[in-house]
C-alpha cells in the first residue's frame, strides 16, 4: 500500500513540476478555448432543455424525458470536467470534502451517459416490439424510477470509496489535497474496482443496445403496418450505438494520458500539448456531439430549437408534432 501511494505521489509531483514549467500564455489560451467550447455547447443544451419545457407533451413522453436528462447530465459533466481541468493546470489545492463533491459529480455524470443510452434504447424497443403495452410500461413514473436507478448505479462505485475513506480516517474532509481522483483514492484495489465497474456497465449497455437494435430491425421487416415508425426507431437505436462508441472513447482518456506522459519523456512542453489535445478530442468533443447526433434530427425538437436559437423575435411559434 505504501509503495503504491509513493508511486502516485511521485507521479503527481512530476505533473506539478510540468505545469510550473510550462503554464504560459499559450497554455492559458488553450484552456480558454476549452472553456468557451464547453460553455457554448452547454448553451446549446440549455436551449434544447428550454424547448423541451415549452410544450407539455415533452413532459409526458418518456423518450423526451430521457433526452432532457441526457442533455442535463452532459451539461453538468462538461462544466465540472472543464473546471477540474483548469484547476489542475492552476495547481489549485483544496479541502478533500470539496474535491470529493466535484469528483462525485463528474464520476456520476460520466457513468450516467451510457446508462441513459441503454434506457432510451429499451424504451424504443418496447414502443416497437410491444406497442400495446408501451403506454403502461413507459410511464412518467417508471421513467423517473429508471432515472433514479441510473444515478444510484453511477454513484455506487464512488460511494464505496468514500465510506472506506471515512472508516480509515474520519478527518478526511478537512485535509488539503491536489484534486484528482487518483490522488483521492490511491489503493490498487480501488483502481481495480473502478475499472471493474466501468467494464461491467459498458458491457451491459453494449449488449442492451445491440439486442434492441437487432430486435427493432427484425420487427421492421416482419411487421407490415407502422413500418415508418419501426424504421425511425431503428435509426435512433443505431445513433445510440454510435453515441456509445463516443462514450467508450472517453474511458480511454486516462490510459491515453499515461501513454502520452511516457512518450513525451522529459519534454514537459510536448506533454502539455498532447494532454490538451487528448482532453479536447477524447473527453470534451464526444459530450458536445449529443445534441447534434440525437436532438437536431428530431423534427419536433429541431423546429423549436431553431425558433429559440435564431427566430426568438418571431411572434408565431412553430407547430410541433411529436408523433
Amino acid at each position: 500500500m505504501a509503495e503504491i501511494n509513493n508511486t502516485n505521489d511521485k507521479q503527481l509531483f512530476t505533473y506539478e513540476q510540468v505545469y510550473k514549467v510550462d503554464f504560459d500564455a499559450a497554455t492559458g489560451s488553450k484552456i480558454a478555448v476549452v472553456v468557451l467550447m464547453s460553455v457554448f455547447f452547454v448553451y446549446i443544451n440549455g436551449i434544447m432543455l428550454f424547448a423541451l419545457r415549452s410544450k407539455p407533451i415533452f413532459h409526458e413522453t418518456p423518450r423526451y424525458i430521457l433526452f432532457a436528462h441526457m442533455l442535463f447530465n452532459d451539461s453538468v459533466l462538461l462544466l465540472v470536467t472543464t473546471v477540474m481541468y483548469a484547476m489542475s493546470l492552476a495547481l489549485l489545492h483544496m479541502a478533500k470534502g470539496i474535491c470529493w463533491l466535484l469528483v462525485l459529480i463528474s464520476s456520476c455524470t460520466f457513468q450516467n451517459a451510457p446508462l441513459t443510452l441503454a434506457v432510451m434504447s429499451l424504451e424504443r424497443y418496447v414502443a416497437i416490439c410491444y406497442p400495446l403495452r408501451h403506454s403502461t410500461i413507459a410511464t412518467q413514473k417508471n421513467t423517473a424510477i429508471a432515472i433514479g436507478i441510473l444515478w444510484f448505479l453511477s454513484s455506487l462505485n464512488f460511494v464505496i470509496d468514500i465510506i472506506y475513506e471515512f472508516i480509515t480516517d474520519s478527518n478526511q474532509l478537512v485535509k488539503i489535497t491536489f484534486c484528482t481522483r487518483e490522488k483521492l483514492f490511491m489503493a490498487k484495489w480501488q483502481a481495480d474496482k473502478a475499472q471493474g465497474f466501468e467494464i461491467l456497465y459498458f458491457l451491459s449497455v453494449t449488449v442492451i443496445i445491440i439486442f434492441t437494435y437487432i430486435s427493432i430491425m427484425v420487427a421492421a421487416r416482419s411487421v407490415s403496418s407502422n413500418k415508418d415508425s419501426a424504421k425511425k426507431a431503428h435509426k435512433t437505436v443505431l445513433l445510440h450505438l454510435i453515441q456509445l462508441g463516443l462514450c467508450l472513447t472517453s474511458f480511454l482518456y486516462g490510459t491515453i494520458e499515461r501513454t502520452l506522459y511516457m512518450i513525451s519523456g522529459s519534454s514537459s512542453s510536448l506533454f502539455i500539448h498532447l494532454r490538451y489535445l487528448n482532453f479536447l478530442i477524447v473527453l470534451i468533443l464526444p459530450r458536445c456531439l449529443s445534441p447534434l447526433i440525437y436532438g437536431l434530427r428530431d423534427d419536433a425538437i429541431r423546429h423549436l430549437f431553431k425558433y429559440y436559437f435564431c427566430y426568438a423575435t418571431s411572434k408565431v411559434k412553430p407547430a410541433v408534432n411529436v408523433f
